[in-house]
Protein backbone atom coordinates (compact mmCIF):
# COMPACT_ATOMS: atom_id res chain seq x y z
CA UNK A 1 0.00 0.00 0.00
CA UNK A 2 1.42 3.32 -0.66
CA UNK A 3 2.79 4.64 2.29
CA UNK A 4 2.30 8.33 2.10
CA UNK A 5 -0.95 8.13 1.25
CA UNK A 6 -2.19 5.93 4.39
CA UNK A 7 0.22 8.12 6.63
CA UNK A 8 -1.85 11.37 5.52
CA UNK A 9 -5.15 9.31 5.80
CA UNK A 10 -4.10 8.22 9.24
CA UNK A 11 -3.09 11.91 10.17
CA UNK A 12 -6.51 13.22 9.00
CA UNK A 13 -8.78 10.56 11.72
CA UNK A 14 -10.03 12.72 14.43
CA UNK A 15 -9.53 11.11 18.08
CA UNK A 16 -12.14 11.55 20.64
CA UNK A 17 -11.74 10.22 24.15
CA UNK A 18 -14.89 8.94 26.14
CA UNK A 19 -17.19 8.19 23.53
CA UNK A 20 -19.61 7.20 23.14
CA UNK A 21 -19.04 5.71 26.87
CA UNK A 22 -15.89 6.71 29.11
CA UNK A 23 -12.99 4.50 28.29
CA UNK A 24 -13.59 4.56 24.94
CA UNK A 25 -11.17 6.57 22.35
CA UNK A 26 -13.27 6.62 19.42
CA UNK A 27 -12.01 7.18 16.03
CA UNK A 28 -13.79 9.40 13.59
CA UNK A 29 -13.72 8.56 10.40
CA UNK A 30 -15.84 10.97 9.21
CA UNK A 31 -12.94 12.85 8.93
CA UNK A 32 -11.82 11.23 6.39
CA UNK A 33 -14.47 12.16 3.91
CA UNK A 34 -14.98 15.92 4.40
CA UNK A 35 -11.23 16.31 2.22
CA UNK A 36 -12.22 15.61 -2.07
CA UNK A 37 -7.83 14.33 -1.81
CA UNK A 38 -7.82 11.90 1.44
CA UNK A 39 -11.86 10.43 -0.16
CA UNK A 40 -9.75 10.03 -3.57
CA UNK A 41 -6.86 8.64 -1.84
CA UNK A 42 -9.24 6.56 0.44
CA UNK A 43 -11.19 5.23 -2.81
CA UNK A 44 -7.55 4.12 -5.01
CA UNK A 45 -6.08 2.27 -1.88
CA UNK A 46 -9.01 0.30 -0.79
CA UNK A 47 -9.22 -0.41 -4.92
CA UNK A 48 -6.13 -1.49 -5.49
CA UNK A 49 -6.29 -3.80 -2.74
CA UNK A 50 -9.66 -5.66 -4.22
CA UNK A 51 -9.37 -4.98 -7.94
CA UNK A 52 -7.39 -8.44 -8.70
CA UNK A 53 -9.90 -10.56 -6.36
CA UNK A 54 -13.14 -11.08 -8.73
CA UNK A 55 -15.14 -9.20 -6.09
CA UNK A 56 -18.52 -9.50 -7.63
CA UNK A 57 -20.40 -7.98 -4.44
CA UNK A 58 -19.38 -5.59 -1.84
CA UNK A 59 -21.35 -6.31 1.68
CA UNK A 60 -21.84 -2.46 3.82
CA UNK A 61 -22.20 -2.54 7.47
CA UNK A 62 -24.80 -0.19 8.68
CA UNK A 63 -23.64 2.49 8.99
CA UNK A 64 -20.50 4.15 8.36
CA UNK A 65 -19.94 0.80 5.82
CA UNK A 66 -22.53 2.44 3.75
CA UNK A 67 -20.19 4.96 2.88
CA UNK A 68 -17.74 3.77 1.16
CA UNK A 69 -18.84 0.19 0.30
CA UNK A 70 -21.11 1.43 -2.82
CA UNK A 71 -17.75 3.67 -4.01
CA UNK A 72 -15.83 0.55 -3.66
CA UNK A 73 -18.70 -1.44 -5.36
CA UNK A 74 -18.42 0.85 -8.11
CA UNK A 75 -14.86 0.61 -9.15
CA UNK A 76 -14.67 -2.89 -8.40
CA UNK A 77 -17.76 -3.23 -10.68
CA UNK A 78 -19.39 -4.81 -8.33
CA UNK A 79 -23.04 -4.93 -6.71
CA UNK A 80 -23.53 -3.16 -3.34
CA UNK A 81 -25.38 -5.11 -0.93
CA UNK A 82 -26.22 -3.35 3.09
CA UNK A 83 -26.30 -5.45 6.34
CA UNK A 84 -28.68 -3.52 8.51
CA UNK A 85 -30.61 -3.35 11.88
CA UNK A 86 -33.84 -5.41 12.23
CA UNK A 87 -36.34 -3.74 10.88
CA UNK A 88 -34.47 -1.34 8.23
CA UNK A 89 -34.81 -4.25 5.28
CA UNK A 90 -38.30 -4.72 3.60
CA UNK A 91 -38.23 -8.10 2.00
CA UNK A 92 -36.92 -11.49 3.75
CA UNK A 93 -33.96 -11.87 5.81
CA UNK A 94 -31.92 -13.74 7.79
CA UNK A 95 -30.27 -12.21 10.96
CA UNK A 96 -27.69 -12.84 12.87
CA UNK A 97 -27.21 -11.60 16.53
CA UNK A 98 -23.61 -11.04 18.14
CA UNK A 99 -22.24 -9.17 21.71
CA UNK A 100 -20.19 -5.97 20.66
CA UNK A 101 -18.01 -3.50 23.53
CA UNK A 102 -21.48 -2.40 24.54
CA UNK A 103 -24.18 -5.11 24.77
CA UNK A 104 -25.85 -7.52 22.66
CA UNK A 105 -27.03 -6.82 19.04
CA UNK A 106 -28.04 -8.26 15.99
CA UNK A 107 -27.75 -7.80 11.74
CA UNK A 108 -29.76 -9.05 9.25
CA UNK A 109 -29.43 -9.49 5.52
CA UNK A 110 -31.83 -10.02 2.70
CA UNK A 111 -32.26 -13.37 1.89
CA UNK A 112 -31.87 -13.37 -1.53
CA UNK A 113 -29.00 -10.81 -2.10
CA UNK A 114 -26.05 -13.53 -2.54
CA UNK A 115 -25.14 -16.51 -4.90
CA UNK A 116 -23.42 -19.31 -4.25
CA UNK A 117 -20.91 -17.92 -7.07
CA UNK A 118 -20.18 -14.51 -5.49
CA UNK A 119 -17.07 -13.42 -4.25
CA UNK A 120 -17.97 -10.98 -1.26
CA UNK A 121 -15.63 -8.17 0.47
CA UNK A 122 -17.43 -7.28 3.67
CA UNK A 123 -16.37 -3.98 3.87
CA UNK A 124 -16.81 -1.12 7.50
CA UNK A 125 -15.16 1.40 9.09
CA UNK A 126 -13.04 0.14 12.23
CA UNK A 127 -12.18 -3.25 13.52
CA UNK A 128 -12.13 -3.24 17.27
CA UNK A 129 -13.31 -6.38 19.24
CA UNK A 130 -14.44 -7.94 15.82
CA UNK A 131 -18.03 -8.74 16.99
CA UNK A 132 -19.87 -6.97 13.91
CA UNK A 133 -18.23 -8.11 11.66
CA UNK A 134 -17.87 -11.77 12.54
CA UNK A 135 -21.77 -11.67 12.55
CA UNK A 136 -21.90 -10.04 9.14
CA UNK A 137 -19.04 -13.03 8.23
CA UNK A 138 -21.22 -15.59 10.01
CA UNK A 139 -24.42 -14.32 8.07
CA UNK A 140 -22.27 -14.49 4.83
CA UNK A 141 -21.15 -17.78 5.06
CA UNK A 142 -24.22 -19.36 5.84
CA UNK A 143 -25.61 -17.98 2.42
CA UNK A 144 -23.30 -20.37 1.13
CA UNK A 145 -20.83 -17.67 -1.28
CA UNK A 146 -17.81 -18.73 -3.32
CA UNK A 147 -15.29 -16.62 -1.06
CA UNK A 148 -15.11 -13.96 1.81
CA UNK A 149 -12.93 -11.15 1.79
CA UNK A 150 -13.05 -8.81 4.68
CA UNK A 151 -12.04 -5.41 4.84
CA UNK A 152 -11.48 -1.95 7.42
CA UNK A 153 -10.24 1.76 7.10
CA UNK A 154 -8.95 1.19 10.56
CA UNK A 155 -7.85 -1.48 12.56
CA UNK A 156 -7.33 -1.32 16.58
CA UNK A 157 -4.89 -4.03 16.62
CA UNK A 158 -4.24 -4.19 20.31
CA UNK A 159 -7.85 -4.90 20.49
CA UNK A 160 -6.79 -8.51 18.58
CA UNK A 161 -10.38 -8.60 16.61
CA UNK A 162 -8.91 -10.15 13.74
CA UNK A 163 -8.12 -13.47 15.54
CA UNK A 164 -11.74 -14.50 15.27
CA UNK A 165 -11.87 -14.93 11.85
CA UNK A 166 -10.47 -18.08 10.15
CA UNK A 167 -6.93 -18.16 9.14
CA UNK A 168 -8.40 -18.80 5.13
CA UNK A 169 -10.25 -15.68 5.85
CA UNK A 170 -8.02 -12.50 4.11
CA UNK A 171 -8.33 -9.39 6.77
CA UNK A 172 -7.22 -6.14 5.88
CA UNK A 173 -7.44 -2.96 7.28
CA UNK A 174 -5.62 0.78 5.45
CA UNK A 175 -5.03 2.40 9.18
CA UNK A 176 -4.01 0.63 12.28
CA UNK A 177 -3.23 1.80 15.86
CA UNK A 178 -1.57 0.12 18.57
CA UNK A 179 -3.75 1.96 21.24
Amino acid sequence: MPHKKIENLKASVRNIPDFPIPGIQFKDVTTLFQSPQNLKDLTEVLTDLYKEKGITKVVGIESRGFIMGPILALNLDAGFIPIRKPGKLPADTIEESYEKEYGIDTIQIHKDSLEPDDIVLIHDDLLATGGTMLAAYKLIKRMGVKKIYVNFIIELEQLEGRKLFPKDVEVEAIIKYDI
